[in-house]
């Protein structure tokens, strides 16, 4: 990576060190989800060996996934502050700007869900070495995923009320038809279409077969467990679903990066201090 990308990523790492309730309430809300949705599971997936950690796994990638978007506001401060203006007139490529943000993000949120991954393997997740690096690299593919939808977004809005309003849209549905909290075989047939659109279903059924070894199990196991889908006689396996993360990947780092190359910031207002 290059200079201007690597001091990026390390200046919203120290913000991150600095904002130590960021992580408080990672841990908070996980806990939360945990509690009530831990009922539901039980209720709509009885055959579940181990109910809480199936939950557990949609909570880790949830934490990825909400954090990725959520951490690119990180350029909105940069832009409402005036930051940003000084680094667009300094020889730095646009296009570093935005790798360099990306990939902050999908950091952040992947140590934030590793702050989880931690927490769960003393509430019964087990994982050895291979196990733990699968899991790993697909936090991070779906952490620059997400992280260059979240830049998108903001360049977009351009202003952080406007961005959290839109976040809040997005990823209020997408995660709760994902089949994180509420699993895929617990909804309403009329709800699958939208299930079966959602890209985070996805994501949710590959990490879900990672970390809880699902490697052996059969298809018609699989789609009864909900890491596997039958969509009108197409089996959407945990391998095609990882290839579709990775195509999304690609389609959504490469449009952040063109969308960012082409912004306009100069129309943005600047926020001043009052040194009064």
């Amino acid at each position: 990576m290059t200079r201007p990308i690597n001091a990026i990523i390390l200046r919203n790492l120290m913000k991150l060190k600095r904002d130590r309730m960021k992580l408080f309430f990672t841990l908070l809300m996980s806990g939360l989800f945990l509690f009530m949705f831990s009922f539901v599971t039980r209720a709509t997936a009885p055959g579940l060996a181990n109910p809480t950690v199936y939950l557990f796994a949609g909570i880790i990638i949830m934490t990825v996934f909400q954090s990725s978007l959520t951490n690119s506001m990180n350029i909105l401060e940069d832009i409402s502050s005036g930051f940003m203006k000084e680094i667009l007139v300094a020889p730095i490529s646009r296009w570093e700007i935005a790798i360099g943000h990306t990939l902050s993000s999908a950091i952040i949120s992947v140590i934030q869900g590793l702050v989880i991954v931690v927490v769960a393997m003393f509430m019964g997740l087990s994982i050895n070495f291979i196990q733990g690096a699968a899991m790993l690299a697909l936090m991070c593919l779906v952490g620059v995923t997400f992280s260059a939808m979240g830049l998108y977004f903001a360049t977009i809005a351009k202003d952080s009320s406007n961005f959290q309003l839109l976040i809040t849209v997005v990823s209020l549905p997408l995660t709760f038809l994902s089949g994180a909290y509420i699993p895929t075989m617990a909804m309403p047939g009329f709800l699958l279409p939208v299930v079966y659109l959602n890209p985070l279903t996805y994501t949710t059924a590959a990490f879900r077969f990672i970390s809880l070894r699902m490697e052996g199990m059969p298809i018609a196991e699989m789609v009864k467990a909900g890491v596997a889908f039958n969509i009108n006689g197409f089996i959407v396996s945990p391998v095609i679903s990882m290839f579709i993360i990775a195509v999304m990947c690609a389609s959504f780092f490469t449009l952040c990066v063109n969308r960012f190359d082409n912004a306009d910031f100069s129309t943005i207002k600047i926020w001043k201090r009052d040194h009064h």
